[in-house]
């Protein structure tokens, strides 16, 4: 990791999500981040990790935004911290197998790998910093998004900062390894099923009394949060970068 007037530095990969559609998320993993002392990096070069079109078989727009994406962050040596476990688990994974017949990038995609981490997990593995904030009064239950805790296999770390937060209830949630429904193109071209799980994460929520519900993914707090609205229900949708933020 890179020092920077006796800081620790890192790059934000914010995501496209982040910054078109929720962009206080990436306000608030730098507020945390340099509460702990971390200087952050955000390069204006950035743009989508190219999952979408990854995920759509699309693969040379997925190359292209995945060759853009590395020289990114190859600008710089930090740490690369990113707020989304799908996008890590793109950068972290999908990449080799994207670039494994072009020597130069297949290379940069390695190194750019190793210097990756979701958000979560660098404050609780490179931080040590499982226990953040203030009292506040709220409920809260946690949505595990499936890149997130199958791809990349992070179930403990946001909890575990969750649970560190003073005054806050933490509440189970039935169900809480199912998918909510979105997956991206999924949720346009199978609405119907995506549909159906959503309701079932939503009840879930509903039933378990907490009245903020935390996830570490916009497109999962995108699809979430929607459907709460159209139900009425009263119950906030949040990063968990954003419940940290309130307290540091």
């Amino acid at each position: 990791m890179s020092e920077s007037s006796g800081l620790r530095t890192v790059q934000l990969f914010a995501t496209c999500l982040v910054e078109t559609i929720r962009p206080a998320v990436g306000m608030a993993v730098a507020r945390v981040l340099e509460q702990l002392g971390v200087a952050v990096q955000v390069s204006n070069q950035q743009t989508c990790c190219g999952q979408p079109a990854f995920n759509a078989g699309a693969w040379d727009e997925a190359r292209a935004m995945a060759r853009h994406t590395l020289d990114t962050l190859e600008q710089s040596e930090a740490s690369i911290v990113v707020p989304s476990g799908s996008c890590t688990d793109m950068i972290l994974h999908r990449y080799g197998e994207l670039l494994q017949d072009d020597a130069v990038y297949a290379a940069k995609a390695v190194r750019v790998a190793a210097r990756t981490q979701e958000f979560s997990q660098f404050v609780v593995e490179k931080l040590k910093a499982p226990a953040l904030g203030r009292c506040v009064d709220r409920t809260l239950v946690y949505h595990p998004s499936c890149h997130l805790s199958r791809g990349l296999g992070i179930r403990e770390a946001p909890q575990q900062l969750l649970n560190g937060i003073e005054g806050a209830q933490c509440v189970p949630l039935d169900g809480a390894d199912e998918c909510c429904g979105f997956g991206g193109l999924f949720s346009v071209e199978m609405s119907d099923i995506s549909s159906a799980m959503l309701n079932r994460k939503l009840d879930s929520i509903v039933e378990s009394g907490a009245d903020t519900v935390v996830a570490c993914d916009a497109g999962c707090l995108l699809q979430i949060e929607s459907g709460l609205h159209r139900r009425g229900a009263r119950v906030s949708v949040c990063h968990l970068a954003e419940i940290l933020a309130e307290q540091v």
